[in-house]
């Protein structure tokens, strides 16, 4: 395995400037590419999931590359075919950092970066296979619950043959998922494979394994279209190849039986030492949760999703979940263009017991917030 790391002036450039901005949105960015990467970080399961994967020698001949977290939004989609009107490319599922770079939203894009590399680039002219995986953090805007955050951990892992060597097809696809289950789960795992679609391979498998007697699906695969070879300056006449990806948290959630994907950040020590893969979590203590509701009035292009990162940053740590309990417009009730939502959230501490006061404090900076960021109306 080779290390390939690209950086990228563009991408220190659009750092700076957002050091620069003081609005929320651009503060809740900067928290976001601050945050750790637990991929990277020592005695995190996340990073024990990907040494697993790396230490298969199913997978020796690949590179690994570590690459830009705010890229251009064309080479992240139009590159990889998703189609103009997939919600990936939406404000409401992406975050933007102007209007033509995103933080990334999968490892996928490495690809690109993967084949500007002149020793690679060397390789596909001496019509050699070349191969790459690539993890870290990756953003996307999600619901608020026990199993989602916005940020979280992905590893994409291709590999391309000349076709004077190898036509790569389902065959390898289900070497590569079965490599990825025992590499994982050990060499006893129960998994089973399942058509997919993704907009940049075909055909293109899931695989699922059984844990605890419940099928769990845990990865995606496919071959590479050969019209994101051609995009991608590959000649698709000559060369085929296998990729995948997938959240890592989700692996580890299913390894350790976890209850909320908020452990895996904990600094507790006694949540730390037992985040270990295959170590089912033990409760340190069921803190109670306290309940919210919350309704209020705004346009009709409020984004939900912007309001789920405005209740984390609002309550760090605290905010288990936020379940929509109702939306509804009436325009002689609430005016021309204007909606209503109504909105439970649920608080929990991971290491302590909250008290009803402080969260009605807590509460009451969610609604001043909501009227300051949104424009909200509360009801």
């Amino acid at each position: 395995m080779r290390n390939i790391e690209i950086t990228s002036n563009e991408e220190a450039v659009l750092k700076k400037e957002l050091e620069s901005k003081k609005d929320a949105y651009s503060e809740r960015m900067k928290r976001y590419l601050s945050m750790p990467d637990l991929s990277r970080t020592l005695g995190s399961p996340i990073k024990e999931t990907v040494d697993r994967i790396l230490a298969n020698p199913y997978f020796k001949d690949l590179d690994i590359i570590k690459i830009p977290e705010i890229v251009p939004a064309d080479i992240s989609f139009d590159l990889f075919d998703f189609p103009a009107d997939h919600p990936a490319r939406s404000k409401s599922d992406t975050y933007y950092v102007n209007d033509k770079n995103i933080l990334r939203t999968h490892t996928t894009v490495m690809w690109y970066y993967y084949l500007e590399n002149e020793e690679v680039k060397k390789r596909i002219a001496e019509n050699k296979p070349v191969g790459a995986f690539c993890f870290g953090k990756v953003y996307r805007k999600d619901e608020v619950d026990r199993k989602h955050m916005n940020v979280f951990h992905q590893i994409d892992g291709w590999y391309l043959a000349p076709k004077s060597l190898k036509t790569i097809g389902q065959k390898d696809l289900e070497e590569a998922l079965g490599n990825i289950a025992k590499a994982v789960f050990g060499p006893d795992v129960k998994y089973r494979l399942n058509k997919d679609t993704f907009p940049y391979t075909d055909p293109s498998l899931e695989m699922e394994v059984n844990i605890n007697d419940n099928w769990v699906e845990v990865v995606g695969c496919g071959v590479v279209k050969g019209s994101v070879l051609e995009k991608l300056g590959v000649d698709s006449t000559n060369y085929t190849g296998w990729a995948f990806g997938f959240g890592l948290e989700r692996l580890a959630i299913v390894s350790m039986d976890l209850p909320d994907i908020r452990l895996l950040w904990s600094e507790d020590e006694r949540i730390k030492k037992q985040l270990k893969l295959d170590q089912k979590f033990m409760e340190v203590s069921k803190y109670p949760p306290i309940v919210r509701d919350i309704s209020f009035v705004v346009k009709n292009d409020f984004i939900p999703n912007d309001y789920f990162d405005l209740t984390r940053e609002t309550a760090p740590g605290l905010v288990e979940e936020v379940e929509l309990l109702d939306k509804y417009e009436n325009t002689e009730k609430f005016g021309e263009g204007k909606i209503s939502y109504a909105f439970r959230v649920t608080y929990r501490s991971l290491d302590r017991t909250l008290t009803g006061a402080e969260i009605d404090k807590v509460h009451k900076k969610l609604e001043e917030e909501t009227t300051k960021v949104f424009g909200g109306v509360i009801r």
